[in-house]
């Protein structure tokens, strides 16, 4: 059998990508599920994979949260099933989970019962268009819009800085309800939007009259695409794979011209693999208390629900403390920046109990890593081992999981991609990045939604450079400090 007919068999019948319209998910292997789940599968299946990601089980680090946040931080010894990553910064995780709120929303699919993705409504677009800033735009967005002047977004305080516009009750006045969950990705959204409004400035004292909006998005749109090819994929995947898919092209994500989907590979689990790179604990800022001092919290906390200012970083509250210094998320070199954590096997403790309200569906598990693992029987996922497999790659055999041997269903073999893509991080680029599997994945199916958009920097004008001023360093670049700075929420902006 030739290597394209391999191929063929594996994948699916438009050469790695079905999916029957732009709004529903679809899948690219065509390839048996990691488990029988004929009829739904055995009750035993989703019992073993809720045991594997239960609280203080084999997937929970297992983090000293008595020590407090601030220690955890200070003293990364404290938890070692919990490494740091080197080269990562701390916002790498959350520009993550920005970007898979502007591709991805899945609200019907139910956990745990197969359910077909060609069926299921994906309520975002499935391109990195922002979409889940920009709404439906001035006209079918009104609510989002400044009613003063309509190309710029709405934006509050009532802390010491910005804040998202909130209804009465704290529900922020969103395109997307999930960039409110916590309050680092509640930040960054605020940023974007004032982002936006200095681009609106600044095409108008250029010279230009009438609605700025289509312009000033554009330019946005494509600084965000050039920050996720040039910044976040290489952190994530490595510049050699980045470089391989934009000079080669991409093997397995290949679906016809235009017809952007996105993959259940991708979404329910290969994509996933930031749900790793999360702190127990975050400085969210250096001055934001009422003394002055800077404000930590655990990611989530129980001790925060019903608090009107709460002691965690759960999201949809306005409170002085409760905005982000940046410093610590991002490099802007003045010492303050703090790491991800590893690519592994291991999540950190608060993951383990998330607030309803940080669940989409308001509905138990409220382990993050129960509903990950459900979420392979919902789609019906190859196991990474089948996947590796088609894609010509070594997998890792069950000598490689033997935590996973008390639970049964062969699952040291026949891995859930989400936990394999995890594993192979770990063992083959030591927690730093993907690899393998996962990696091949996450990058084809980025570079892929950006070609195959026709707005896109990559599909319209892939020689185009950012044009927008930088921080420092040559023009011709941009980076997430950039556009903080731009957006005037740098530390030097704030003068902390």
């Amino acid at each position: 059998m030739t290597p394209a007919e391999a191929l063929a068999k594996v994948t699916t019948s438009q050469a790695g990508g079905l999916a029957l319209a732009p709004d529903r998910f679809g899948r690219i292997f065509n390839l048996p599920a990691f488990a029988d789940l004929q009829n739904g599968g055995p009750p035993s299946l989703q019992t073993a994979l809720r045991e594997m990601g239960k609280l203080g089980g084999v997937i929970d680090a297992k983090d000293p949260l008595q020590e407090g946040p601030i220690r955890l931080i200070t003293n990364p010894e404290l938890s070692p099933n919990n490494l740091d990553n080197s080269t990562h910064t701390a916002g790498t995780t959350f520009f993550g989970q920005f970007l898979d709120h502007d591709m991805t929303f899945d609200q019907t699919s139910p956990l745990g019962r197969p359910t077909a993705p060609e069926q299921s409504p994906n309520t975002r677009t499935p391109g990195l268009d922002l979409d889940s800033v920009y709404g439906q735009g001035p006209t079918g967005s009104p609510q989002l819009y400044n009613p003063a002047d309509p190309d710029k977004f709405r934006l509050e305080s009532g802390g010491l800085f910005e804040d998202l516009p909130r209804t009465s009750t704290g529900t922020a006045i969103i395109s997307d309800p999930r960039n409110d969950e916590n309050l680092i990705i509640s930040g960054l959204q605020a940023a974007f939007l004032l982002f936006h409004n200095r681009v609106v400035d600044l095409l108008r004292s250029q010279g230009q009259t009438g609605s700025v909006f289509n312009a000033a998005r554009q330019i946005v749109r494509w600084h965000y695409q050039w920050i996720i090819v040039h910044e976040f994929l290489p952190q994530v995947i490595g510049q050699p794979l980045v470089t391989e898919l934009l000079t080669t092209g991409r093997r397995y994500y290949r679906p016809a011209a235009g017809q952007q989907f996105i993959p259940v590979e991708f979404q329910g689990a290969a994509y996933r693999f930031g749900h790793s790179m999360v702190r127990p604990s975050y400085r969210a800022n250096l001055a934001g208390n009422a003394d002055g001092t800077p404000f930590f919290g655990f990611i989530f906390d129980p001790a925060g629900q019903g608090q009107a200012d709460p002691v965690d970083l759960r999201g949809g509250a306005r409170a002085r403390r409760r905005f982000i210094g940046w410093q610590t998320f991002f490099d802007f070199g003045d010492g303050n920046v703090r790491p991800n954590k590893r690519i592994d096997s291991k999540i950190s403790s608060p993951l383990f109990q998330l607030p309803l309200s940080a669940i989409s569906s308001g509905d138990p598990p409220i382990s993050l890593p129960q509903r990950n693992l459900l979420r392979h029987m919902t789609w019906s996922i190859p196991s990474g081992q089948t996947i590796a497999q088609a894609m010509g790659i070594s997998p890792l055999w069950a000598q490689e999981f033997p935590e996973l041997q008390q639970f049964g269903h062969g699952l040291p073999s026949n891995t859930p991609l989400w936990y394999y893509v995890l594993k192979e991080a770990e063992l083959m680029a030591g927690g730093q990045r993907l690899a393998g599997v996962g990696a091949r994945i996450v990058g084809e199916v980025f570079i892929g939604l950006l070609q195959l958009d026709s707005a896109s920097y990559l599909s319209t004008n892939p020689r185009w450079t950012p044009t927008l001023p930088r921080r420092s360093g040559p023009a011709g670049d941009f980076r997430m400090i950039d556009l903080l700075t731009f957006a005037r929420v740098d530390p030097t902006s704030r003068g902390q």
